[in-house]
C-alpha cells in the first residue's frame, strides 16, 4: 500500500509537473501569452492529478503506473525543456 501512495503522490505530481509544462511552452510557442497559458493549464493540472491520483489506486499493476507516470513526467518535461530552449533562442 505504501508504494501505491508513493506512486500516486510522486508519480502523480511529477506527471502533472511535465504535463503543466510542456502545456505552458506548447501555448507560448503558439502565440498566448504566458500568464493565460500558466493559468490555463494549473487549472487542468488539478483534474490531471486527481485523475493520476485515482487511477494509481485503481490499476492493476504497480509497475505500469510507475511506467506510466515516471516514463510520461520525463518525456513531456524533456519535450518542454526542448520546446524553452527553442522559443529562447
Amino acid at each position: 500500500m505504501l508504494h501505491r501512495v508513493a506512486a500516486a503522490l510522486l508519480g502523480g505530481y511529477a506527471f502533472t509537473w511535465g504535463f503543466t509544462t510542456l502545456g505552458v511552452a506548447g501555448l507560448v510557442a503558439l502565440g498566448v501569452d504566458f500568464h493565460e497559458a500558466e493559468t490555463a493549464l494549473l487549472l487542468l493540472a488539478f483534474l490531471v492529478f486527481l485523475s493520476l491520483f485515482l487511477w494509481a489506486f485503481a490499476a492493476a499493476s504497480l509497475v505500469r503506473v510507475w511506467a506510466v507516470l515516471g516514463g510520461g513526467a520525463v518525456c513531456m518535461t524533456v519535450a518542454a525543456l526542448a520546446l524553452q530552449r527553442v522559443l529562447l533562442t
